[in-house]
């Protein structure tokens, strides 16, 4: 069975550059949220195995929404994107709970190992 995947970033475009990179690689995308009000909502909603989500939103931004998840689902497995430059607030969503990273702009072969390394 395919692993079923969240995407959660405050661009339609980034979601969707995501979503090419996992369908065509055997993944399903069962989603895509907006913000991390949506990301919440959407997780309890859908169970994903897996969520990709940005830091930098409006609402809620990624680091709440990882909080949030966790306590939703201690399991949870969670990538995070940023953009360039936001070392600190990378530690701080790892501290949180997430379980890696994506850089902007995103490059096919480290979003699929970010992805297959997470997902064991």
């Amino acid at each position: 069975m395919a692993n079923r995947i969240l995407i959660v970033d405050d661009a339609a475009f980034m979601r969707m550059m995501i979503k090419d990179i996992l369908t065509k690689n055997g993944f399903d995308v069962l989603g895509e949220a907006e913000n991390g009000a949506k990301a919440i909502d959407k997780y309890k909603e859908l169970s994903p195995d897996l969520v990709i989500m940005d830091i930098t939103m409006p609402e809620v931004d990624g680091i709440q929404a990882v909080k949030e998840i966790k306590k939703i689902d201690s399991a949870a497995k969670i990538v995070m994107c940023s953009a360039m430059g936001q070392q600190a607030m990378v530690i701080e969503a790892i501290q949180a709970g997430a379980k890696d990273f994506i850089v902007k702009p995103f490059q096919t072969d480290r979003v699929l190992e970010a992805v297959k390394k997470v997902l064991g």
